[in-house]
């Protein structure tokens, strides 16, 4: 059996009952490339009690964890929810294909976490992700939300920091003929180390951000929206 499991945003968001399946599965895979993880996976083994299998790209992509799961019992952990990656949603289909039993465990993602910022979720608009290489055409996605005045989540790309992050936004904006006004810092939300910033773009270069994070493009801001961020303005904190 193949049992996809989410392990939220922290150490302890798993519950006794997936800690209990995830610590008599046969063979646990964990899956390492789509977030840098804000904290140590030696935690997570200890956590289990389990050896983890890192799992990269091309691993899980081959659909060993499915040819697996024909003959034991396998878990793949993913940090957060565990389908909000298309890849993932591919081994479920697979899966099906071989008439393979399968079970989902869902959990916390950064997917509602951000509405800590006090952005109003249903106002957000379709999700993008900023790639560690020379593209730029999630910047025509941000210019389509504003269009409707929604706000856009923009996941960051495995391996970049912050500073590149917020160099790359200010570039492939200014290349797009997109004005960039004030911006929201998510940084490892769910966690004890979570913070959030609300600032213009040069005001934050300095911010001390660590990975895993995100940025937010706010659309138009209700007041309430627009009184919740000032809690997080960069230059009061």
């Amino acid at each position: 059996m193949f049992y996809l499991v989410g392990l939220g945003l922290d150490l302890d968001c798993c519950n006794r009952g997936t800690e209990k399946l995830v610590s008599s599965a046969d063979s646990v895979y964990i899956e390492n490339y789509t977030v840098e993880f804000p904290y140590d996976l030696k935690d997570l083994e200890k956590k289990f009690g389990k050896a983890l299998i890192l799992a990269d790209r091309n691993s899980v992509e081959s659909l060993k964890v499915i040819e697996e799961a024909d003959k034991k019992n396998v878990v793949l952990l993913v940090y957060g929810s565990p389908l909000t990656a298309t890849t993932h949603i591919t081994l479920l289909q697979e899966a099906k294909k071989r008439s393979i039993d399968y079970k989902i465990i869902f959990n916390a993602s950064i997917f509602d976490a951000v509405a800590e910022t006090g952005l109003q979720l249903y106002k957000f608009g379709k999700i993008v992700s900023m790639p560690g290489f020379e593209a730029n055409s999630y910047i025509d996605v941000v210019k389509e939300n504003e269009s409707i005045n929604a706000h856009t989540l923009i996941l960051i790309d495995i391996g970049m920091s912050f500073s590149e992050a917020l160099e790359k936004l200010k570039k492939d904006s200014k290349r797009k003929g997109l004005s960039l006004g004030k911006v929201v810092i998510c940084s490892r939300l769910g966690t004890k180390n979570s913070k959030i910033l609300w600032d213009e773009v040069k005001n934050l270069e300095s911010a001390d951000i660590k990975n895993p994070f995100c940025l937010i493009i706010p659309g138009k801001l209700h007041f309430v929206e627009e009184e919740f961020l000032g809690v997080f303005d960069f230059i009061n904190v």
